[in-house]
């Protein structure tokens, strides 16, 4: 099934489904972009043209976002992998200790990348459950020695989500934010580094944002490369190097899509809407359709099932994939299936994949 418009039901993991606005106006400003008589890809990261560009993205991530005076908003490259390692690198020196909390398959990543560059433990874990559930913030354990704690706020294999972030007192909380960032507000003051690829809610692969309280660079290890210290580009404002200028220019279009549907309270109400749907289809399947995150901390983001057995969820895939869903295949780690219900995914299209599991069940049951 294709829409009028010939688009795809995108429910993909990231890349994921980009605003149709934002789309077409990219198109339309593609070749000539704003009488500049060239595309943004073809202007000098140096220009006026291309500074405004930048520097409006990190006025509206500081509007949506709700960031205090005393946060940097830089914009990398290497996506929410090089922020495994260079966070520690820049945070954990000889002698230091960190402590990672483990929920899923990111985390567990970020976890052993931080263990090859420093003294990095586990400061929770909810791997026994098979990653169904986030802890509970008391749960944490790690004392006033640790230089940072790590949390992965939303871990889209396994469809978790924290529902409240923990309080980390004196000790800096960081968060890789990458596939629920702008779903829904949140107090950056309780975070001291907060880092997202850009692939899920934010703009096509290319860019990661990182917000930073700016004291935490006085800690910072100058003893590594300089195009890996946080305070290099922070200094010269993300352009120490030529930025992924399309993808900010990309993210630039979301930040105003967003802000003009009215910012991250009504992002949020669209989002719990939009997963409802699905939910539903789920719960009132009589276990037909069992999802695998506790209910408690199932995500808005990412919403993973499974079917009774593995040739029935072959033919669920087979068949949704016919019927015009992208994506709906859980990751090939864990198997099942995933929909991706990210921002930008419209909520006629979680109605339409709702519809088509009750029709499956109807006639599979």
């Amino acid at each position: 099934m294709m829409k009028p418009n010939n688009r795809a039901l995108i429910f993909n993991a990231g890349p994921s489904a980009l605003p149709l606005p934002v789309l077409e106006q990219a198109q339309e400003e593609l070749v000539n972009y704003q009488g500049a008589g060239m595309s943004v890809m073809e202007m000098s990261h140096r220009g006026k043209d291309y500074e405004a560009i930048h520097n409006q993205a990190i006025s509206l991530l500081k509007e949506l976002l709700g960031i205090p005076a005393n946060y940097d908003v830089l914009f990398l490259q290497g996506g929410g992998s090089l922020q495994f390692a260079m966070a520690p690198m820049n945070f954990l020196k000889a002698g230091q200790k960190a402590g990672y909390v483990l929920t899923g398959s990111w985390s567990e990543k970020a976890y052993k990348e931080a263990k090859t560059l420093g003294e990095a433990f586990e400061a929770a874990s909810t791997k026994p459950g098979n990653y169904t559930s986030m802890p509970k913030p008391a749960e944490l354990q790690y004392g006033p020695d640790t230089q940072y704690i790590h949390i992965t706020a939303n871990e889209t294999i396994h469809g978790t989500q924290w529902q409240t972030f923990p309080d980390t007192g004196k000790v800096p909380l960081f968060a890789d934010m990458s596939s629920d960032i702008l779903s829904r507000p949140f107090d950056v003051n309780k975070f001291s580094l907060i880092y997202a690829g850009a692939q899920k809610n934010l703009a096509p692969a290319g860019v990661t944002i990182v917000i930073m309280r700016r004291e935490l660079l006085e800690q910072a290890n100058t003893q590594i490369p300089v195009i890996l210290r946080y305070g290099t580009h922070a200094k010269d404002n993300s352009l120490y190097n030529t930025p992924p200028a399309f993808s900010i220019y990309m993210m630039n279009l979301v930040l105003n899509w967003i802000k003009e549907l009215g910012g991250l309270q009504a992002m949020y109400q669209r989002n719990q809407k939009k997963a409802a749907l699905i939910y539903d289809a789920i719960d009132l399947s009589q276990g037909f359709y069992r999802g695998h995150a506790v209910p408690e901390y199932r995500s808005l983001m990412n919403i993973t099932f499974r079917l009774a057995d593995e040739e029935l969820e072959k033919k669920f895939l087979t068949e949704a994939k016919t019927a015009g869903f992208v994506g709906v295949n859980g990751h090939r780690s864990v198997g099942g299936c995933r929909a991706s219900a990210y921002n930008a995914v419209p909520y006629e299209d979680c109605q339409a994949l709702r519809d088509f599991m009750k029709e499956f069940q109807r006639n599979n049951g």
